[in-house]
Formats: C-alpha cells, sequence, structure tokens
C-alpha cells in the first residue's frame, strides 16, 4: 500500500485559502483527500475552492473567523456533515503583527494578534480532536507556528509569543491524545513567500540582510510546504507526534 494516498481522508485546513495553506490543502487533495477550507474572504474560498476541484476530490470552502468560538464550532459541524468524517486538522489561519515597537503596543493590538494565532489555534483543534475521539479512528492534529518562536522578532512580541505558545500546546495535546492515535505536531516555516510576508520580503533592504543567510539561496515558496501537509496527514506519520518540523531552507542553522 501507498502511505501518502489519501483516498477516503478528510482534512481541515484554516487560512487555507492563500499562502501556505492553499498549497497544503492542494497536495492534500492532490494526493485524495477531501478538503475542507476556512478562511474569511469568500471571494478566496471561492476561489482556493476551484483550484482544489481540478483534483476530483471533495471539496468545501466555509468562511470562518476561526478567533470565534461560535464560527469554529459551526463550520467543524458544517464540515461533519458535509464529508461525514474527519481525519486531519491544519490549524494554519493567521495575522501578522503590527510593526509596533514593544513599548508602545497596546494590550487590544496584543490581543489582535493572539486571538487570532492562538485562541484560533486552540479553538480549531479542540474542535478537530472531539470529532476525532467521537470516530475512535485516531487522527492528525497540525499547527503552524513559525521561527519566530524560537528567534527574536523585534516589534513582534504578540506573534512570538503566540507562535511559541502553540509548540507547547501542541506538546500538551500530543500527550494527552496518543492513547486515542491522535498525534499532535507544529511546523515552523523560515521566511517564506507569502502575501503575507511578501512586503518585508520584496523590500531592498531585507533582500540584502536577510537572503544572504538562506544557504538554499531564496526565499521558501508555498509548495515547500505541500509534502510535508501529505506525510503529517498519512499513516506514514503514525509514530511521529509532539514534534516541531523546521522547514527554513537552513536559516536558523547559519
Amino acid at each position: 500500500m501507498n502511505p501518502f494516498d489519501l483516498s477516503g481522508h478528510v482534512s481541515v485546513v484554516t487560512g487555507g485559502n492563500s499562502g501556505i495553506g492553499l498549497a497544503m490543502a492542494d497536495a492534500l487533495a492532490a494526493a485524495g483527500a477531501g478538503v475542507c477550507v476556512w478562511g474569511t474572504s469568500e471571494t478566496r474560498n471561492a476561489e482556493a475552492a476551484g483550484q482544489l476541484k481540478r483534483h476530483g476530490t471533495g471539496v468545501l470552502a466555509l468562511r470562518c473567523d476561526v478567533s470565534d468560538e461560535d464560527q469554529v464550532e459551526a463550520a467543524m459541524s458544517r464540515t461533519m456533515e458535509h464529508f461525514g468524517r474527519l481525519d486531519s486538522c491544519f490549524a494554519n489561519a493567521g495575522v501578522s503583527a503590527g510593526g509596533i515597537r514593544f513599548t508602545d503596543t497596546s494590550l487590544a493590538e496584543f490581543r489582535r494578534v493572539t486571538s487570532v494565532n492562538l485562541d484560533g489555534t486552540f479553538l480549531t483543534l479542540r474542535a478537530a480532536a472531539r470529532r476525532m475521539l467521537d470516530q475512535g479512528e485516531g487522527g492528525s492534529l497540525v499547527a503552524t507556528s513559525s521561527l519566530a518562536a524560537k528567534q527574536g522578532q523585534p516589534r513582534g512580541q504578540a506573534y512570538a509569543a503566540s507562535k511559541g505558545a502553540l509548540i507547547s500546546m501542541v506538546n500538551s495535546i500530543a500527550v494527552e491524545l496518543a492513547r486515542h492515535h491522535i498525534r499532535a505536531n507544529a511546523i515552523l516555516p523560515g521566511w517564506v513567500s507569502t502575501p503575507l510576508a511578501d512586503p518585508a520580503l520584496n523590500s531592498d533592504g531585507f533582500q540584502r540582510r536577510v537572503l544572504p543567510r538562506m544557504p538554499v539561496g531564496r526565499w521558501g515558496r508555498p509548495d515547500d510546504f505541500g509534502s510535508v501537509a501529505v506525510y503529517l496527514a498519512s499513516p506514514a506519520s503514525a509514530f511521529h507526534t509532539a514534534d516541531a518540523l523546521t522547514i527554513d531552507g537552513g536559516y536558523a542553522c547559519f
């Protein structure tokens, strides 16, 4: 059997209508999975669904603000109604920091970031875990963290705090749910060209300072994360849990 064949598998990908999330969703669908994309933009949701449907698998796109508990529960229930099951969940939705100096950062700004990046991931993975426990067939939970969880990011304390907390939360989930054959892992992207990161990555100063530190000589691309998603969703990762996978082109070690 091909351990990467996801026929009959169902995945949820939050923030799945662009960037890394869309690349993950596309790879999962290409491997045979039914995919439900959650995002706040109905226009981008529709575009993403159109892209995924070319693989011939089941596709659903739902508008959901993951920082809203009621919306998360409604979206997960709608997903289950449509597909009848859930096998993996990729909590990828996130927002960036506002580039505000630490001493000028308001509590409201701090919570704007953490409400999506941390609270939203908690709500999403909790909703997914509940369905997986009810099914009794195990599953895979994945959170998109960031290198900012390990490296200092000026004017990004809220972002770094939220992404660092995800790793600790994922480890706790993995230990608690392992006996139910539910595994949990985090992915830590480095510098990746996405709509969120491109304003910085495309600036001359940033390229001059940071790109020479990339051993692979380029920024990451969203499709660099597709095969990682398929692996973590598939039976090939059945013994892989409580890990933080750094996908950064070697940046952190150079």
